[in-house]
């Protein structure tokens, strides 16, 4: 296992696992995860020769978790990262982010080329700032809500994700991955309902459907349930929602930023059965993404797999990050 501490960065404090000597490489994990979702990456990239750094992100974990919503705009988190290399004394870093650690990843590359030498993002492609807050434009009916929508009123969400946190998480990881999706998916084909891709019924909550089976998929056991159970029994979930509640002002504050590409060498990595992936209009983003991120060396889709990349697949995501980070200069 890593080893953890605690450093002091960007005005907070921070838990890292780390492991292994080398270039660095950062690990930023999403929603909602810890430093844990990178166990299988860590152990490999270490033997393959790099530092590895994997933070609980703010909000998360044994990291500190400020209660007011805007503390956790792209730019605290952006900060955050550039922080942890500041107190690593680590000049550069290959950035590799997941979920919410992508939008993260590919902001940090966006902001801070000369910190951040190459990114690689698992699941979120790199989305150009739009022309409307991005609430404006996230599907509502006179039924139902977006997912993102429902988690913007504070104590809504932590109530519902809260009361018990291990059968949340238990339920999201199986929901959202490939064999989660493949169930729901033979369920319709039979009769049952159709899957929903993230909305929320009115008057209904989140965590919906059969839940997750009694006998885990391969990828997945019960005591890996165990360690995120009891991180969000211990912190809830208010830190990880108030990422979603700064989407509108992320918008507003990054206009400086509208148009400029991503520079830097970038890999992007997701399953063919990720609910991101099936959104509407993210086909044609990745059919445009060089446009966006010319130094783009590769989409690399994997087959059968859900949400959870690297957890899911940690062989083939393991070994596509070290191809891509023995891949660059120096």
């Amino acid at each position: 296992m890593p080893t953890q501490r605690i450093i002091e960065c960007n005005g907070i404090r921070l838990n890292v696992a780390e492991q292994g000597e080398g270039p660095l490489v950062l690990l930023v994990h999403g929603f909602p995860e810890s430093w844990f979702s990178w166990r299988h990456q860590i152990a490999a990239l270490s033997a393959a020769g790099f530092r590895v750094v994997a933070p609980d992100m703010r909000g998360y974990g044994k990291s500190d978790a400020p209660q007011a919503i805007d503390q956790y705009t792209i730019l605290h988190l952006v900060g955050d990262l550039v922080g942890i290399l500041d107190a690593l004394d680590v000049a550069t870093a290959v950035i590799v982010g997941h979920d919410w650690g992508a939008s993260v990843a590919w902001q940090a590359a966006l902001m801070r080329p000369d910190r951040f030498r190459a990114v690689a993002a698992l699941s979120v492609p790199f989305r150009p700032r739009g022309k409307a807050p991005p609430t404006s434009l996230m599907p509502r009916t006179e039924n139902a809500q977006f997912y993102q929508l429902y988690f913007q009123e504070p104590g809504v969400a932590e109530a519902e994700l809260g009361r018990d946190p291990r059968s949340t998480i238990r339920n999201m990881l199986f929901g959202a991955s490939g064999d989660g999706v493949a169930a729901a998916r033979a369920a319709a084909a039979v009769g049952g309902p159709a899957p929903n891709l993230g909305m929320v019924p009115k008057g209904g909550g989140f965590l919906q459907g059969p839940g997750a089976p009694k006998t885990l998929p391969a990828w997945l056991t019960e005591s890996d349930i165990d360690f995120y159970g009891e991180e969000f029994r211990r912190t809830g979930f208010r830190g990880a929602l108030n990422y979603y509640r700064n989407i509108d002002r992320n918008w507003e504050i990054t206009g400086a930023m509208a148009g400029l590409p991503v520079s830097i060498p970038a890999l992007y990595i997701a399953g063919d059965h990720d609910f991101i992936v099936a959104f509407p209009g993210t086909e044609q983003l990745l059919a445009n993404m060089k446009n966006f991120v010319p130094a783009l060396r590769k989409i690399q889709m994997l087959p059968g797999c859900g949400h959870w990349t690297q957890q899911e697949r940690p062989n083939e995501v393991s070994a596509a990050l070290i191809e891509f980070i023995r891949s660059l200069a120096g």
